[in-house]
């Protein structure tokens, strides 16, 4: 089943004692598949309720990854739900062009992995 998710969503995952954020960038559509364009925060929250609370000044929130490159397997192995949905900013999307001029590879691990959480 595909996921959910298109660009300016904005995801909430838990980790063992806290929530963090992701932000779907963009999504591509290849032909080994679709590939997610993902933004992490550094900020830990300590229930849903704060993490809604933060996404109403995202300037206040800090980037841990601008971008993150994931095949749709490895997005599907960090349950995350969707909290809400803005308009993708274009100064969120410079990592992620610098990633696409450059032919950036595409990780097929968990984004906690990634991020170096587990």
């Amino acid at each position: 089943m595909p996921l959910p998710y298109a660009p300016g969503d904005d995801l909430i995952f838990q980790l063992e004692s806290a929530f963090a954020l992701l932000r779907v960038l963009a999504v591509e559509e290849r032909e080994e598949g679709t590939v997610w364009h993902i933004m992490a925060y550094e900020d830990f929250f300590p229930d849903i309720e704060s993490a809604e609370a933060a996404l109403q000044r995202p300037e206040s929130l800090s980037v841990r990854a601008p971008h993150l490159a994931l095949t749709d397997h490895a997005l599907s192995k960090t349950p995350a739900a969707r909290l809400g949905n803005r308009p993708v900013a274009e100064h969120e999307l410079t990592a992620y062009r610098r990633w696409k001029a450059q032919g950036g590879a595409v990780a097929d691990r968990s984004v906690l992995l990634l991020l170096g959480l587990r």
